[in-house]
């Protein structure tokens, strides 16, 4: 058997056998956050394109060359998130800016989320995705603090992608250890969003399942830690909330270490 047809397996598999990781881990606290089952549905391709449209125009954009680009962009076969995006940036400069920005990884990771995605007088449709579309960005380059603000700022229900905005809220909080988040947003992405992508299944069901072995103050919490410090020192981050973490990781080592002494010293004395 070939090994995504393993994988695929492994995400319809769990939840038979052991019970869905993520709906055991959601299901001890309450959530304010109401969840539709199945009925958080991502906009039709001609829904979506209507919505760009409605918005360029919106903007001043309704000249024969940029309609022509437009029609070039929705002709084409690629995921509606990326047609949308692509209108964004057809029709708003600073958009292109930000995003241009995002993806040259010679840059420097940003420290914070731009000032456009926040602006109230925006169109909602211009900022929602335009903040999926930035936290996409951001979540592929590692750097989940951001994204996780970005995300948060909206809801799924506002994206023309419901199911990619889950996916990379899930991506963020698990990377940043923040696991009752993770698993409630990984329980609306297999529950409720409708025509998830099989990779976003199949990776969300395996952090499920590494979140289900975490415990406090055990060597794994300990590595997890260790690999955010490393991924914050790549990204230059090696401020206060790094220090932080630094002393933490101290810390609770220290603490084994006298375990570990004081159980010698007990074997020893026996």
């Amino acid at each position: 058997m070939s090994r995504p047809v393993s994988l695929l397996a492994l995400v319809f598999a769990v939840p038979l056998v052991v019970g869905h990781p993520a709906r055991a881990e959601a299901e001890k606290k309450p959530t304010k956050e109401l969840v539709s089952f199945g009925n958080l549905r991502a906009p039709s391709p001609d829904e979506a394109r209507s919505q760009a449209l409605t918005w360029l125009q919106g903007v001043g954009k309704s000249d024969a060359t940029t309609l022509k680009t437009f029609e070039g962009i929705w002709s084409a076969d690629r995921p509606v998130l990326d047609r949308v995006t692509q209108t964004l940036v057809l029709g708003d400069p600073e958009a292109a800016k930000i995003l241009a920005e995002l993806r040259d990884r010679s840059k420097p990771a940003p420290i914070a989320v731009p000032a456009v995605l926040k602006d109230s007088k925006k169109p909602g449709f211009y900022r929602a995705n335009l903040s999926l579309a930035v936290a996409k960005s951001l979540s592929n380059r590692r750097i989940y603090e951001e994204t996780l603000e970005t995300l948060k700022a909206v809801k799924p229900e506002e994206v023309v992608d419901p199911a990619s905005y889950l996916f990379h809220r899930a991506v963020a909080e698990h990377a940043l250890l923040l696991k009752e988040q993770a698993n409630r947003t990984i329980l609306r992405l297999l529950d409720d969003a409708v025509d998830v992508p099989d990779r976003y299944k199949m990776v969300s069901v395996l952090m499920a399942i590494d979140m289900q072995s975490w415990r406090d103050k055990d060597l794994g919490e300990i590595a997890r830690k260790m690999d955010n410090i490393e991924r914050r020192l790549e990204l230059a981050r090696g401020g206060p909330q790094t220090q932080k973490i630094q002393k933490e990781v101290v810390a609770r080592l220290d603490e084994l270490i006298k375990q570990l002494e004081n159980q010698r010293k007990q074997q020893g004395g026996s």
